[in-house]
């Protein structure tokens, strides 16, 4: 599907969904989910009102933590939360599965894809349960990080 078509079953599910719930189908709700799914990788609440700022489109931020919980429940967005960080947010429409590295140095979030991981999960059955998604994150330190650190190890040795 491409990014267009994507967007475009968002919306639609998106209005399907606020249809059912006699939500308000506001211009600005429209440009939080559109400008959602411009966004390629993981975003705060905070980059996400920045975005729609530079994009000239003013909107509180109440009204964007509002509409993204909207867009969880109606199953476009998920939130994540990696060890200490602020909650990271990302589109899952037209995203297969993928599981995430998290640095715990620097915060970088990378995504993994491990078919290993899928075939181990469909495998296992759960009685009287059927799973809908897995989040699977691995923590450790990014090879930048560990550059620096043995960087800073190295000068220290040194200054001795």
């Amino acid at each position: 599907m491409t990014d267009e078509k994507a967007k475009a079953a968002a919306a639609t599910a998106f209005t399907q969904y606020m249809t059912s719930r006699k939500l308000r189908k506001t211009p600005e709700r429209y440009a939080i989910l559109a400008k959602v799914f411009e966004t390629a990788s993981h975003f705060s609440i905070d980059t996400l009102h920045s975005l729609l700022e530079n994009d000239g489109y003013h909107v509180s931020r109440a009204t964007v933590y509002n509409t993204i919980e909207l867009l969880i429940d109606a199953g476009l967005v998920r939130r994540h939360t990696f060890g200490s960080q602020s909650p990271q947010y990302e589109k899952i429409a037209n995203v297969s599965r993928h599981y995430h590295i998290v640095c715990t140095t620097c915060g970088k979030v990378k995504e993994i894809k491990e078919p290993e991981i899928d075939e181990i999960l469909a495998s296992r059955h759960f009685a009287g349960f059927h799973p809908a998604y897995a989040d699977l994150n691995v923590y450790g330190t990014c090879a930048a990080c560990m550059r620096r650190l043995r960087s800073k190890k190295k000068n220290t040795v040194r200054k001795k």
